[in-house]
Order: structure tokens, then sequence, then C-alpha cells
């Protein structure tokens, strides 16, 4: 059996993204030269996350609005981690929502996905440098 890993690293410029790292982890995937496995995707960082879906404009806003709703940033006195001097307690709770990992299946050295599925990578409280990890096993 084969073993891979790769880190992806992403320094966004806003507070919060989403960024398609389908390619990315295709490119992995062909470094590995595993043929039949599988492969995880993993956000290293507590306020961000990895999650697999449609890749559609609309979809992203319809993300930040639904997610802005369910964990507004502001007032950041609402979140009890802010006593703490941070500002991100609805980034914890946001990367919550979304997901810390995907997990996809590896056919013929090719993502393994139904119809439309993509890899992202998304930010809940960015302007530093994160990090994804990409662990592939198989044969």
């Amino acid at each position: 059996m084969k073993s891979y890993r790769e880190e992806l690293w992403f320094n966004l410029p806003t507070r919060r993204g989403f960024v398609n790292i389908t390619e990315k982890v295709e490119d992995c995937i062909k470094k590995s030269g595993v043929q039949e496995g599988l492969v995880l995707i993993n956000a290293m960082h507590i306020t961000a996350s990895v999650f697999i879906n449609d890749d559609e404009s609309g979809l992203h806003q319809d993300y930040e609005a639904w997610l802005e709703q369910l964990a507004p940033h502001e007032p950041i006195s609402r979140y009890q981690h802010n006593r703490t001097g941070e500002d991100n307690g609805d980034a914890h709770l946001k990367r919550q929502i979304m997901g810390r990992e995907v997990v996809v299946a590896i056919t013929k050295g090719k993502l393994d996905f139904g119809p439309w599925e993509q890899i992202f990578y998304g930010e809940f409280d960015g302007k530093r440098k994160k990090r994804v990890l990409v662990k592939i096993i198989g044969e």
C-alpha cells in the first residue's frame, strides 16, 4: 500500500471566502501514484473548513448569507470565546457547521465524484496563513 502526504497553504486577503481546491487535490493524487484508494482532505485550523458541493457562485453567496445569519460576526461581544481577546467566535461555529474534512474515493487514479461535486476550502477567519492536509492511501 502507498501513502502520500502534502500540505496546501492558503492566505486569503478577506475574512471569509471559498476556494475550489479540486485541481490541487487531483495534482496530489497524480504525484502519489495511487490508482485505487482514498484521499482525506482536512483543514488543519479550527476556523477553516473543507467541504464538497457545487462550484456555483449563487450557492457560495447563499452559504455566506446563511452562515452569517446562523453565526453573525458582530457584535463580537455575543461570543464567550471572544472574551479571550479574540474576535473570531463566529468563525469557530461556522467551521463546525461546514465541516473539518472530506474523504473521497480514488478510482483509476481519479477522484470518484458524483455530478457537479467539487472540493472547497472554506475560510472564516482569514488574512493569515493556514494549511490543509491531503493524505492519500491506496495501491
